[in-house]
């Protein structure tokens, strides 16, 4: 089975203040009790690597259900997915692949 890539953007709208730290930190805390996936956070968001489709929504819906436990009202949340069925390739695969170019 091939693994399925996913870059998850999450931006709570409403928050007291500019800064979305706590935020983040509890969206992130949500994907550890995800079973099958493998999350790694940018300064931009959130990859996440997963055999399985069904676990990168799954992680999707976590973070953003998480922050609105957290009390906001709204969520905007960003969805980029790259399934590739030829290979298998980790993230770290596809960050080696620049490297040849």
């Amino acid at each position: 089975m091939t693994k399925i890539h996913a870059e998850i953007g999450i931006l709570p709208i409403g928050t007291p203040t500019t800064s979305l730290g706590k935020y983040v930190a509890q969206g992130l805390a949500s994907l550890k009790k995800i079973d099958g996936i493998r999350y790694e956070t940018t300064p931009m968001g959130t990859m996440v690597e997963s055999e399985d489709i069904d676990k990168i929504f799954e992680a999707a819906k976590s973070i953003a259900n998480a922050i609105f436990d957290m009390g906001i009202l709204r969520v905007e949340t960003i969805l980029k997915i790259d399934e590739r069925r030829d290979k298998n390739n980790s993230l770290e695969d596809k960050l080696r692949s620049i490297g040849r170019f």
